[in-house]
């Protein structure tokens, strides 16, 4: 990996190049994602069938685009069974911590007359992206429906797009049925995003999409904004390690790896400042790389985002963490509770040598669908919130309006709304003739 002294310079040309990553920076996607989603719109299932057949190889029609209880039955029968075993353990977890994000309604009633408050409504239908291609990832099912069930959503509908045999991953169609998945089509990319905004035949139209995905899904998800809520717009994966002399230049290395085999573009960063431990993460970095299974996409990622940056100071490596705002962040120091009372940006913060980012991938139960390319400072994790809505209540008695009506009529008039003034003012006529 390459090895960078950090200054002014390096770190302007680090988030120039880290902002490159970002799906607004894709504007030759935009026209191809927006004919497909007004072909959806305008044909609805004809154009499914016909983007599946001819980016996945799949034949569907209206009998085969939902998954069926025997497909269900039957990926059941074929899932390794200690797999079973683990998801059913991680469900635990991440129902435990999503459980404790749940929000009520409350009220305030005082005694002149007036009642305000704050009521909490499940949105009614979501719809769950969970991408396919180059890997599978069940984890992501689980993150993304478990959430919304603790939420009290009342339709979960997942798509996903299938093989070229027409089947999706049984390990993929477990997780949906544990997680509480009500529904779940085989259809993946744009198309898939199109169908969930505006809902088609055999798709029905849902209030909010979540989900990652590649740039086709990303820009779609952009595009649909509007006719449909959001989670957020998901970037390339990307991790940054905070350490310095005493952490452990062969677990950093490791972290660094695993979230760099997401794909070429994701991000691994490491700031230290500690030269000795910069030069023993880098010569641990290509002992992995001769045998991990990934090796080409890796060493890509690497080559293209990956960096080892050498402060001089420890609030240089601080500063220099909360200007990039990483997905995950993990903090190798020799007081690392200290450090993490001064991150102000990350998606996830991992504390320790022995909190290790795919911990909080799969098993230890915060949400692993996380704000990406710098948007950790104003987003958040995905959670129970991302799954209602709140309503303002207003109660007032005819006495309590009374006392303040003065107040409103005057400030109505000195916006020259003199309807709004004549709303209040109505009510109290009769005593003014």
């Amino acid at each position: 990996m390459r090895i960078i002294d950090l200054d002014a310079s390096s770190r302007k040309n680090l988030m120039d190049e880290l902002l490159k990553r970002s799906p607004n920076h894709y504007g030759t996607y935009g026209e191809k994602v927006h004919a497909i989603l007004e072909e959806v719109k305008e044909k609805g299932d004809e154009a499914l069938f016909s983007f599946t057949e001819r980016f996945d190889g799949a034949r569907l029609t209206r009998d085969s685009i939902q998954v069926t209880g025997e497909e269900l039955e039957e990926a059941y029968k074929l899932v390794d069974p200690d797999l079973l075993k683990v998801i059913r353990k991680a469900l635990v977890n991440i129902k435990s911590f999503h459980e404790k994000q749940k929000r009520n309604s409350w009220f305030d009633s005082q005694p002149d007359g007036t009642l305000l408050g704050q009521k909490i409504t499940p949105l009614q239908s979501v719809g769950v992206y969970v991408p396919g291609g180059k890997a599978v990832y069940p984890s992501s099912v689980l993150m993304n429906i478990v959430p919304a069930k603790v939420a009290g959503v009342e339709r979960i509908i997942m798509t996903t797009p299938p093989g070229k045999d027409g089947r999706i991953s049984v390990n993929t169609l477990v997780a949906a049925h544990e997680a509480g998945a009500d529904e779940i089509y085989k259809v993946g990319g744009a198309q898939a995003i199109g169908a969930l905004a505006y809902g088609t035949t055999s798709v029905p139209k849902v209030d909010k999409i979540v989900g990652p995905g590649n740039i086709y899904v990303a820009l779609a998800k952009k595009a649909v904004y509007g006719f449909v809520s959001i989670d957020s717009i998901a970037g390339p994966s990307e991790i940054l390690v905070l350490a310095d002399e005493t952490a452990n230049p062969r677990f950093v290395a490791a972290d660094l790896l695993s979230q760099a085999e997401h794909d070429e573009m994701a991000s691994a960063i490491l700031v230290t400042t500690s030269r000795g431990l910069a030069k023993q993460v880098s010569k641990e970095v290509d002992g992995f790389l001769s045998r991990l299974s990934r090796k080409d996409i890796l060493s890509k990622s690497l080559e293209n985002y990956g960096w080892i940056l050498v402060a001089d100071t420890m609030k240089e490596a601080i500063e220099t963490a909360n200007t990039i705002a990483s997905e995950h962040l993990e903090i190798v120091t020799k007081d690392p509770f200290q450090v993490m009372t001064k991150i102000r940006n990350a998606g996830a913060i991992f504390i320790g040598e022995y909190a290790s980012e795919p911990l909080g991938d799969y098993f230890a139960g915060p949400n692993h669908v996380l704000p990406t390319n710098g948007t950790a400072r104003f987003f958040s994790p995905l959670g129970v919130d991302d799954f209602i809505k709140k309503s303002s209540l207003v109660y007032y008695s005819r006495d309590a309006l009374k006392e303040v009506q003065e107040d409103i009529i005057r400030f109505a008039r000195a916006e020259g709304l003199t309807a709004h003034a004549n709303s209040i003012a109505v009510r109290f006529e009769e005593e003014k003739e």
